[in-house]
């Protein structure tokens, strides 16, 4: 019979899903253990003190057992080569030792084909060895072929070849064919039944493996009643669906048949450490802590999940407390698992200092190696913001696998260094790691960030190629990098085309149509919304009402607003207050804003003021924008704008010796205005300006391109509005701080390198000026030119000299 190599029978085959690594361990845990005692009683019965062959000494075998014994593998094949006729029994001996070392299993494979070629017929014991190698390297091709040999041989239905064969499936993820092998076996017994639960748990196929379980309780046998490993099975099963309810049962079930009282050790710890697991996991952590409190022996998965469990119900001050319970205990107990779940907790916390220590901990340990603790510590450091300490450990870890890549990606994006990001992901590919869906969701908002439209696009693409553009996560990804990059268009398509949606894809495509100030769109589609079943949540709200303020929608922003509490029971957070105020502010309402703030349940704070001290600056109302700023100056300004805010006022209405008393203060307090920046994205490439840059490679070409609009603009009837500049200058010096800001300076060079047909897209960090809002409709009519640009508030869309924010932003 011919076979094909064991590579290509395993890359052929499916390999059984992952599990979580709790899971896994209790599962291959108590599985090797029930497999090794029926293996060791098979051998038992099968191997009798060693004959003497004709062909072989007595001594040479009884070194090839000793060999085998202290698992020199190597040196029992070398004996065994030189066998010249080694009968059934010897093939077995060697076989068994290749199955019960993963690293070997394809050796017994090999052996067991050279068993054939040499006619040697294979017996009932020859099988379970066989196939049990076969499960270790989840080789399906192989395993049916062993399956049609012990058919041929009439050794199928023999209890031991059967269990082999049921437990092969399973390992194969072939949960149909172990399940016929289970129906059609003459005998069971309960390491069967059992084997069967394990496949049906592995495979979280959870309604199977309860009728399963309850079939076992209805055995008539007592010896067939379910034991300490078949809860174990069923345990993980039952955490990860939640199932309270069948886990208290099965812990009643448990005590009826007094298996917590279980006199082996190893079955004792196994059994309260899934029972403690399943309650942590179903978030019930009282009942979780008395299994663990009790229970005599504990090992280092006992506390691992204890601890993952107060980390995963967001109990981190506790997680931590048990942490330092467990290391009290001694280092023994110290694991990459548990470590894991205190740095989690360290991150959470935001206790820098102990994560600091953790770290050292680890280094002594010797578990610093460990992949999973160094994940766990990269994803401590980026979240603390110390990015550079990220990238070091990173630098210094052995082995990298794609949570490693993802926590870097993640770290950056999340601490503004978004092309970071992207170099990061490229070392990734070049390394051959393979993103998931966690990477990508980390890599999508960095596009956003930099309005890299074309790196969306290619992120998209690979989405796409890897079978994750479905994911819902990766879909409300795409949705908000495709609004943040000017397409609102594609963030509608991708939202039409989600297979499923979730209140985040709501909000997500409200908040985006709010950006692009479509408010009756965002309207629209919160109406649609509630039709589908969808309750909104705070965060709907937020964005329905920042979209009704970047429309000019007052009347019906207040509806909503009221309609919130009344309709939908949501008490409104100081987010929603600053939606309305800025709502009012914006529909030039001030003295209504004013009243409203005053009149808050809550205490305003300072994002609530800067909102309306911003519409004073526009609508140049400088007496309330005195009393506002002197509000914000007893609360404590939050950052520079609140300065930048009123200096402005002050500069407007040519108080310029104020304006300038404001900016010393701002400085005193320590407070650095951000300078004005504007970027484009040019063939995959970045290109970023500041007011009066001529850094640029082509800055002779782009501040010719601007003499030349500004000369025909000026024709269509425009005049600069030297308000605009803020310093205390000459006519004419103004008129020239005006025409370089950085956004113009960015369409100009959007002009000189993109085709007619291309839209010109540009981002920039602060508010576009009144002046720029003006030249760019002038360009757009001019050079009939779309423009959009994206500034700190919304976006802009220019078109035939019109704006679609209709002049109110």
């Amino acid at each position: 019979m011919r076979h094909r190599s064991l590579a290509s029978a395993a890359s052929a085959s499916a390999p059984p899903p992952q599990m979580p690594p709790l899971l896994l361990v209790l599962f291959h845990f108590h599985w090797r253990h029930h497999a090794a005692r029926r293996l060791s009683s098979t051998t038992a019965c099968l191997h009798p003190p060693p004959l003497q062959h004709p062909g072989a000494s007595a001594s040479l075998l009884l070194k090839l057992q000793d060999h085998i014994a202290r698992g020199h593998l190597s040196r029992a094949r070398h004996l065994f080569d030189q066998i010249p006729s080694p009968d059934v029994r010897t093939y077995n001996d060697l076989i068994r030792a290749y199955s019960s070392s993963p690293t070997a299993a394809a050796d017994g494979l090999h052996l067991y084909r050279r068993m054939l070629r040499h006619r040697v017929a294979p017996n009932n014991y020859t099988f379970p060895f066989t196939l049990k190698a076969c499960s270790a390297l989840a080789d399906l091709h192989c395993g049916r072929a062993i399956h049609r040999h012990a058919i041929h041989a009439g050794l199928h239905a023999d209890l031991f070849v059967s269990t082999a064969l049921l437990d092969m499936y399973v390992k194969c993820a072939c949960l149909p064919d172990a399940a016929h092998i289970f129906a059609t076996m003459p005998a069971r017994d309960l390491v069967a039944w059992n084997a069967m639960l394990a496949g049906y748990a592995h495979h979280g196929m959870y309604h199977h493996a309860l009728a399963h379980f309850h079939s076992m309780q209805m055995q008539a046998q007592a010896r067939l009643r379910p034991n300490a490993s078949t809860l174990v099975a069923l345990l993980p099963l039952l955490a990860q669906q939640g199932a309270l309810a069948q886990g208290t049962s099965v812990h009643a079930y448990c005590i009826r048949a007094c298996l917590h009282r279980n006199r082996k050790l190893t079955d004792g710890v196994l059994l309260g450490t899934a029972l403690l697991d399943m309650y942590a996991k179903c978030g019930s952590l009282v009942y979780a802590r008395r299994v663990f409190d009790a229970m005599p022996t504990r090992n280092e998965v006992t506390w691992s999940a204890l601890i993952g469990g107060f980390v995963l119900c967001s109990r981190m001050t506790q997680a931590f407390l048990l942490f330092k319970g467990m290391l009290a205990q001694g280092l023994c107990f110290l694991s990459p698992t548990s470590i894991a779940s205190a740095l989690r907790a360290c991150a959470a916390l935001d206790d820098l200092r102990m994560g600091e220590q953790l770290h050292a901990l680890l280094a002594k340990s010797g578990v610093h190696a460990d992949l999973t603790a160094g994940n766990s510590l990269l994803s401590m450091y980026a979240k603390a913001g110390l990015i550079d300490q990220a990238i070091a450990l990173f630098d210094e870890m052995a082995v990298k696998d794609t949570v490693s890549y993802s926590a870097l990606v993640s770290g950056n994006v999340q601490n503004g260094r978004a092309e970071e990001a992207f170099l990061v992901f490229k070392k990734m590919q070049a390394c051959n790691v393979e993103p998931d869906a966690a990477t990508m969701v980390s890599l999508i908002p960095a596009c956003s960030h930099l309005a890299a439209l074309q790196h969306g696009r290619c992120s998209h693409g690979s989405v796409i190629i890897r079978g994750l553009a479905s994911q819902t996560s990766i879909c409300n990804a795409l949705i908000d990098m495709y609004a943040k990059c000017g397409r609102i268009d594609l963030s509608r398509q991708v939202f039409n085309m989600m297979p499923s949606r979730d209140i985040v894809s709501w909000n997500t495509m409200i908040a985006g149509y709010g950006i692009h100030g479509l408010g009756k769109e965002a309207t629209a589609l919160f109406l649609e919304m509630n039709n589908q079943g969808f309750p909104p949540d705070g965060v709907t709200f937020i964005c329905l009402l920042s979209a009704c303020s970047h429309s000019g929608l007052v009347m019906e922003g207040k509806h909503w607003f009221h309609v919130m509490g009344r309709r939908y029971g949501l008490t409104p957070r100081m987010e929603h207050y600053i939606c309305m105020v800025d709502l009012l502010s914006r529909g030039g309402f001030l003295d209504e804003a004013y009243e409203f703030i005053q009149s808050m349940p809550l205490r305003a704070d300072v994002r609530v003021w800067v909102a309306l001290l911003g519409a004073c600056r526009v609508y140049k109302n400088i007496d309330l924008g005195k009393r506002v700023s002197r509000m914000i100056q007893e609360l404590g300004p939050e950052g520079t704008g609140n300065f930048v805010l009123l200096s402005n006022i002050y500069s407007a209405a040519g108080r310029f010796d104020e304006a300038a008393e404001v900016r010393i203060i701002q400085k005193v307090q320590g407070f650095n205005k951000s300078p004005g920046c504007s970027w484009i994205e040019i063939n995959g490439s970045l290109h970023a300006f500041v007011g009066g840059d001529q850094s640029h490679p082509q800055s002779p070409e782009i501040y010719r391109e601007l003499d030349n609009i500004l000369v025909g603009i000026k024709k269509l009837g425009y005049q600069p509005d030297t308000s605009f500049v803020l310093q205390d200058l000459e006519e004419e010096e103004k008129e020239k701080a005006l025409i370089y800001h950085s956004e113009k300076l960015a369409i100009a060079y959007g002009i000189l390198s993109l085709s007619e047909d291309k839209t010109i897209f540009v981002t920039k960090n602060l508010r576009v000026c009144g002046d720029c809002h003006t030249v760019i409709k002038h360009i757009s009519l001019v050079r009939r030119r779309a423009i959009i640009v994206r500034d700190a508030n919304r976006f802009h869309h220019f078109k035939n000299g019109q704006c679609s924010c209709g002049d109110f932003w």
